[in-house]
C-alpha cells in the first residue's frame, strides 16, 4: 500500500459528503426524508440567464480555452454589479477576478499567500473549509471565538492579547455563516485598524448579502480596505446558481495578481457560457432580489415555527438563508440531529461541524419548499 499524504493526516471527508449519502440511502429505500440541512437553493435562476447560456452555447470560440481573469464581459458586469448595489467602484481590469466557486478562491489564496510557518485566524464557528484548506497547505490554524453574548462577532479587543506575530491571514464571513449575524460598517472600520496594526490579511467571505438582509455592504466599501482586504463573493446564494460554481475575488491589483499566480497553474479558465450567464445573472434589477427575499421570508416564518416545535431558542433578526437555533436537550448536536432524522425524517445540521462553539445549536436551511418545511413541521 502505498503511503498517503500527511497533509490528510488528521483531515476527515467533509460532514455534509458523507452524511448527505446516508441521506440518500434512506430516500432509495423508502424513506420520506425532508432535508432542511444544506443551502443549496431549490429555487430556479433567473429565466434570462438558462437563455443566455443556451444561445452562448453557439458562440463561435464557447468551446475553446477561455482566459484565466475570466472574459471582459463578466468583469465589467462584476464592476457595475459592486457600482449597484454596494456603491462601490472596481477596476475590471485589474481589481476582479473570476473564480470556479469562492471555495476555488479559498485555496487560491491560501496557497498564494501563506508561507511555511504563516499561521491563520479562523472563526469558531465557521465555515469549515477555511480550517480544513490551511490544514492541507500546512500551517497553524489560531481559532477565534465568536459567541452569543457578543452577537457572533470577533471579540478584537481579546484578539490584540494574543501572539499575533506570525499571522498572515484572518478569515471572517459576514454576514455569518451559520448564524446570521450581520456586520456593520464600523465594525468593518475596526476590523480593518485591527488588520493594520498587526499586518494581517483581512479576507472577508461574503456569499450571503443579499439574502434577507436589507442593507448588502462590502467591506471593499470601507476606507483602508484596499490596503489590507480580500473580498470573494459568489452567484450561488444570490441568483440560485449553486452548481454554475461562480464566483470571484476582489482586491487591489497585486493582490489579484498574486492570486492569478497560482490560479494559472490550477485550471484553465471557466466555461464561456457559464460566464454569459453570470452576466445575465448580475446585470437583473433589484426586483431580483425583492421577489427572492419575499420567498425567503415566507419560508423562514415557517422555520421559525419549525424552530418553535423544537423548542429552540433563535433570533429573528439574523440574516442569510438558515436559521441557527440553540438547542435545549442534553444530547450533543450531533446525536440530536440523527434522533431528528430517524425519528421524524427530518435532516438539519449539526452545529459542532462548523466548530466547538456550535455545540448546542442546529443550522436549519430555508432551502426547500413551504410544502415540505410545512410537512417537517406536521411530523413535530
Amino acid at each position: 500500500m502505498i503511503e498517503f499524504s500527511k497533509r490528510i493526516e488528521g483531515l476527515s471527508e467533509y460532514y455534509f459528503s458523507s452524511k448527505l449519502r446516508e441521506v440518500k440511502s434512506l430516500i432509495d429505500s423508502g424513506e420520506d426524508i425532508i432535508n432542511l440541512g444544506i443551502g443549496s437553493p431549490d429555487l430556479s435562476p433567473p429565466t434570462p440567464v438558462i437563455k443566455k447560456l443556451k444561445h452562448s452555447l453557439n458562440v463561435a470560440g464557447a468551446h475553446k480555452y477561455q482566459s484565466y481573469i475570466g472574459v471582459e464581459k463578466f468583469r465589467k458586469e462584476i464592476s457595475n454589479f459592486y457600482k449597484l448595489h454596494y456603491n462601490c467602484d472596481l477596476n475590471y481590469q485589474s481589481e476582479i477576478l473570476p473564480l470556479i466557486g469562492s471555495k476555488e478562491g479559498i485555496f487560491h489564496i491560501s496557497m498564494s499567500f501563506l508561507s511555511e510557518d504563516d499561521k491563520v485566524l479562523i472563526p469558531n464557528p465557521g465555515y469549515p473549509t477555511y480550517s480544513s484548506i490551511t490544514k492541507l497547505i500546512g500551517n497553524e490554524i489560531i481559532y477565534y471565538d465568536l459567541n452569543e453574548k457578543n452577537n457572533w462577532l470577533p471579540d478584537l479587543e481579546q484578539l490584540t492579547k494574543l501572539d499575533l506575530s506570525s499571522v498572515k491571514i484572518m478569515w471572517i464571513n459576514y454576514p455569518h455563516m451559520p448564524t446570521g449575524t450581520v456586520a456593520s460598517h464600523e465594525y468593518f472600520s475596526e476590523i480593518i485598524n485591527f488588520a493594520k496594526s498587526n499586518n494581517i490579511l483581512i479576507v472577508n467571505d461574503n456569499p450571503y448579502s443579499f439574502i434577507l438582509n436589507n442593507n448588502p455592504l462590502s467591506i471593499m466599501n470601507v476606507n483602508g480596505a484596499r490596503d489590507i482586504c480580500i473580498e470573494l463573493n459568489s452567484l450561488s446564494k444570490s441568483f440560485n446558481m449553486a452548481g454554475w460554481r461562480l464566483g470571484f475575488a476582489v482586491a487591489n491589483p497585486k493582490y489579484i495578481s498574486n492570486i492569478l499566480k497560482v490560479k494559472s497553474n490550477v485550471d484553465s479558465g471557466m466555461f464561456f457560457p457559464l460566464q454569459m450567464g453570470a452576466v445575465s445573472a448580475l446585470s437583473q434589477s433589484k426586483d431580483w432580489f425583492k421577489n427572492l427575499n419575499f420567498e425567503y421570508s415566507k419560508r423562514r416564518k415557517l422555520v421559525w415555527e419549525l424552530a418553535d416545535k423544537l423548542n429552540c431558542d433563535f433570533s429573528r433578526s439574523s440574516s442569510g438563508m438558515f436559521v441557527w437555533a440553540k438547542i435545549k436537550s442534553n444530547k450533543t448536536s450531533i446525536d440530536y440531529v440523527d434522533s431528528l432524522l430517524n425519528e421524524k425524517g427530518v435532516f438539519i445540521a449539526p452545529g459542532s461541524i462548523f466548530g466547538s462553539n456550535g455545540e448546542g445549536y442546529v443550522r436549519i436551511s430555508l432551502c426547500n419548499s413551504e410544502i415540505n418545511i410545512k410537512k417537517a413541521i406536521s411530523r413535530l
